[in-house]
Formats: structure tokens, sequence, C-alpha cells
């Protein structure tokens, strides 16, 4: 799941025509896409005229699920930017068991994950024959 700022983001719009370059290579690795921001859905809709994508795309996330997923939220910089309180990017990659196996969250739109290392990085991971486990599950 790709959490993306909203149709005001240039960034955003250029990332997710970007990610339509590589649904195939995460379909070849097991992997669905998903998008969503907390952009309403007539906003969406104006979005989309600029989106050349195919996979699902959702709006209306909230901010206590932004708050729930642990992404930044920014408070707009002008009514027009937009006109409510926004996530940064964030990455969210559910295994086949239902744990979060990667994740990828900044506090700005110019830090993502590089597409193309993304989809190679996810196919090494889910070949069985490499038993790569969850990272970063050390307590302290």
């Amino acid at each position: 799941m790709f959490v993306y700022r909203g149709k005001h983001c240039p960034l955003c719009t250029k990332y997710l025509n970007e990610l339509e370059g590589y649904k195939q290579a995460f379909a070849d690795a097991g992997v669905d896409i998903l998008a969503v921001s907390g952009d309403s859905k007539e906003q969406l809709e104006v979005h989309l005229e600029k989106l050349e994508i195919s996979f699902p795309i959702a709006y209306g996330l909230t901010e206590e699920q932004m708050k729930t997923l642990g992404v930044y939220i920014s408070i707009p910089r002008s009514e027009q930017e937009t006109d409510h309180n926004f996530a940064e990017p964030g990455l969210f990659v559910v295994n086949e068991h239902g744990s979060l196996h990667v994740v990828d969250i900044s506090n700005n739109p110019f830090v993502r994950p590089e597409l193309g290392a993304l989809s190679r990085g996810l196919a090494w991971i889910r070949d069985p024959n490499n038993n790569y486990p969850i990272r970063g599950m050390l307590d302290y």
C-alpha cells in the first residue's frame, strides 16, 4: 500500500504514474498495489484526470488512520495547496501471513523508495528459497 500526499502534490502524480510501469514486476513477485490518500472523492476524481494508472486507488484516509499507520502528517501551507491535513509518503507491504514485512515512511515528498530497487527487493524477499525474515524486530 502506497500512501501518497494527494492531488495537490505533483511529485505524487509523477510517482504514481511511474508506479504503473512497475505493476507487472510487482505482480510477478506476488505483490498487489494499492494507493491511498486523505483526499476526498471529488479531489480523487480530479486527480484521476492526471493519472495514467490501472491499480486501485482509494481516498478518505482519516487523520486517525494516518496516526495508526505512523505516517507523518502535514498541515497545508495554504488553501491553494489543499483543504485538509494530509499524510506524507508511506509504503506498507503486508506478507502472506498478514504481517508487515516492509515499511518505509518519509516526512517529505522528496524521499520515496526507488521503484526498480523496491520491485527487485520484494521479488527476492518473496522467493521462498531465500526465507527472508521480517527485519528490525529486536526489542530494546
